[in-house]
């Protein structure tokens, strides 16, 4: 027969414990009540504060006023209607020349400077114009701007061209650096007609603040040339501006 082994002089016979329905359905309420606490009560400081890292960052709109904003007629941006403009002197002076319509220019021709130089379209993405970043194809010709002005009678902003600087090679917008001076006369070629501009002013402007630069105010007929700075193509930008040569007098 097996061997049982006897209880120990004054000790208790020991019974073992069942566990009926209504002990489970009490242990299994304190355990959902457990996880429920625990989850609602939400991360402590430190886990919300590693979220918060996390967070992506949201990036700055455009000003208003910027190149981004919409300007009347031909679809073209800049800046308030209202700004005050520069170098469109002669419009508002009722000294503006017998002009073709306002169309799409084809070529630049400017004589003092040795530049012949085609010019092509340019459609800047949103992007592009919301960081304010218009970058050419790399050659050596011109990009008009189409989402702002348009050369000839009925443009309602400024017309915008740009090209390339080249190190080490002679490019024709190398010369906007060194070879132009206010005074200066040039013709813009459109699919409407040829249009004599007038140099303003020349200048050199940071890169980095170009993009608040009063260039982008909204001038009608005015016309802009933009390229790298021949001394520091990386770090500053040559600006020309002109304006429809006035009508030769009598």
């Amino acid at each position: 027969m097996p061997f049982l082994r006897s209880p120990s002089r004054g000790s208790k016979t020991a019974k073992r414990r069942t566990w009926n329905r209504g002990d489970l359905l009490i242990l299994a309420c304190g355990l959902v009540a457990f996880l429920i606490l625990t989850f609602l009560s939400g991360p402590g400081p430190s886990a919300r504060s590693d979220l918060a890292g996390l967070t992506p960052a949201v990036p700055a709109p455009v000003a208003a006023g910027s190149p981004g904003r919409s300007a009347p007629e031909d679809g073209a941006a800049g800046l308030a209607a209202d700004a005050p403009g520069t170098g469109g002197t002669q419009a508002e002076a009722g000294q503006l020349p017998a002009l073709p319509p306002a169309a799409a220019p084809l070529g630049i021709v400017y004589p003092a400077a040795g530049i012949d130089v085609a010019v092509h379209p340019l459609d800047p993405s949103p992007g592009d114009i919301a960081s304010r970043t218009i970058v050419p194809p790399v050659s050596f010709d011109g990009y008009w701007v189409t989402t702002f002005g348009t050369p000839g009678a009925g443009s309602a902003n400024t017309t915008y061209i740009m090209g390339h600087s080249w190190e080490g090679r002679d490019a024709p917008f190398n010369r906007l650096s060194s070879a132009t001076a206010p005074g200066d006369i040039f013709d813009v070629t459109t699919t409407a007609g040829t249009i004599s501009y007038r140099v303003e002013s020349i200048s050199t402007e940071d890169k980095s603040t170009l993009k608040d630069h009063q260039i982008w105010q909204v001038v009608p007929n005015r016309l802009v040339l933009i390229s790298c700075y021949t001394e520091d193509l990386f770090g500053k930008n040559v600006v020309l501006v002109a304006s429809p040569a006035p009508a030769a007098g009598p």
